[in-house]
């Protein structure tokens, strides 16, 4: 069914490349207006050219809240209003382990990830209340819901915003103002290569090649998309999420189900060969005949 957007206006940040500018793509298709936020004011140049007056680029770093307020209000003033706003930006920060962080690293993913987010629900909420509601989506991840998922700080900040999304969403409801966020699992991004210190015109180079490389990494045999992010944005972005806040919406094909019962069974293949069963009976456990 498309139009699910039809007559609404959203800002998106992180816009230019990845999920956020899947998202773009997705909510012009979908009838919304889009205020596209990015430091990459050629990236934003196209995006403006490839969905003529649909989408308005406002240059964004969310570091600096003046510039967070800017892109915001960019719709109201654009657009007449806001109806969506998704606090997408982000990257995959610092790697250190417990014993070697240090507060400048701290600061900058806090920074990027939680404060950044907050400070766009603080200039969103006063026109959505003025309005009568609105819906304000950010992007969080599984690794801030399980270990092992992402470096020790990032996973911090993102259990900080699932929790965030949670207290916000209790605070906000009642003016039908809803506060959800999206957990995305491996989608292939440039923010894995970036991570590595890669550039990022290269990373973006090796978007498909990840997908393919990671299609066995999860129960759901392909790689994630940043078009898969931007499918759940548009269910929360809708009429069609109307009853649903305070949510975290986990998009990862599986992965945080873990391994398979085959695989998870074989790392109990000492202890049944402590009790005393042979390789065929162990292997008839782990590999049972399929059902005909």
């Amino acid at each position: 069914m498309a139009g699910r957007l039809q007559g609404k206006v959203a800002v998106i940040t992180g816009a230019a490349s990845g999920i956020g500018r899947a998202t773009v793509d997705l909510f012009v298709a979908e009838g919304a207006k889009v205020i596209a936020a990015d430091l990459q004011e050629d990236k934003g140049a196209q995006i403006e050219h490839a969905h003529k007056d649909a989408v308005k680029f406002v240059r964004c770093d969310v570091m600096q809240e003046t510039d967070i307020a800017a892109g915001v209000n960019a719709a109201k003033e654009s657009f007449g209003k806001l109806d969506i706003l998704f606090n997408n930006a982000g990257t995959g920060g610092a790697r250190d382990m417990a014993d070697a962080v240090t507060a400048e690293g701290f600061d900058s993913v806090m920074h990027l990830h939680v404060r950044a987010a907050l400070f766009g629900m603080k200039y969103a909420v006063p026109i959505m209340r003025e309005q009568g509601g609105g819906s304000i989506i950010s992007t969080a991840s599984i690794a801030g819901l399980r270990t092992g998922y992402g470096p020790l700080l990032y996973s911090i900040a993102k259990a900080g915003v699932v929790h965030m999304t949670h207290a916000a969403a209790a605070q906000l409801s009642p003016e039908n103002i809803r506060v959800n966020c999206i957990c995305p699992g491996m989608i292939a991004t440039n923010i894995f290569a970036s991570a590595m210190g890669l550039p990022r015109q290269y990373a973006e180079t090796r978007i498909d090649a990840l997908a393919e490389a990671s299609k066995h990494t999860q129960p759901i045999p392909r790689g994630g998309r940043g078009s898969d992010i931007a499918e759940a944005a548009l269910y929360l972005g809708s009429d069609g999420s109307g009853f649903v806040t305070g949510h975290a919406l986990v998009v990862d094909g599986g992965i945080t189900l873990g391994p398979n019962d085959a695989a998870r069974m074989a790392t109990f293949g000492p202890v049944f060969g402590a009790l005393g069963a042979d390789a065929e009976a162990i292997a008839a456990l782990f590999n049972p005949p399929k059902p005909a």
